[in-house]
């Protein structure tokens, strides 16, 4: 048997190795990254429907003590139509607006912010805590359905958080 001396001896990987190193990288880049991209969004979504039921909470405390949702003088309330609404502390990737305000209703939305990957996502809850969810352009496509009786908060038309 021919023994190879250490001088003959290859070094480094054959074009074969690196090429198949990197099909198998891109594999798994393909089926890790849309599902990372999909944690984050989930993750991101929490922020609006915290946001939300903590306004809604804050109305009812409102109302509570004014027997009413409209501005009361003296007593701002905490969402107006009128007025714009303050975000929540590090509210970055939802818009807080207000609508449907009267002495007996009132409706809080947030709206995705474009620039921050959530276009399309509407979520909604109103007096009677009716939540719905809209989902157009980005949100749609993402795989993400509407829901006219809950906040959806992953894909699939099963995904919901009522």
């Amino acid at each position: 048997m021919r023994s190879i001396s250490p001088a003959h001896r290859r070094h480094g990987f054959t074009l074969i190795e690196v090429l198949m190193a990197v099909v198998i990288v891109a594999i798994l880049a393909s089926v890790a990254f849309p599902s990372y991209v999909d944690y984050v969004r989930r993750g991101k979504i929490t922020q609006a429907t915290t946001a939300l039921a903590t306004m809604r909470v804050q109305m009812e405390q409102y109302f509570q003590d004014n027997r009413t949702y409209a501005a009361v003088v003296g007593q701002p309330a905490p969402c107006t139509a009128t007025s714009s609404v303050a975000p929540p502390p590090n509210m970055t990737y939802f818009t807080i607006t207000c609508d449907q305000l009267t002495a007996n209703t009132f409706r809080i939305t947030a709206t995705g912010v474009t620039a921050e990957g959530m276009d399309g996502f509407v979520y909604r809850v109103n007096h009677l805590n009716a939540q719905s969810s809209e989902m157009t352009g980005a949100a749609a496509t993402a795989g993400y359905v509407a829901n006219t009786n809950c906040w959806v908060v992953r894909k699939g038309s099963g995904a919901k958080a009522c």
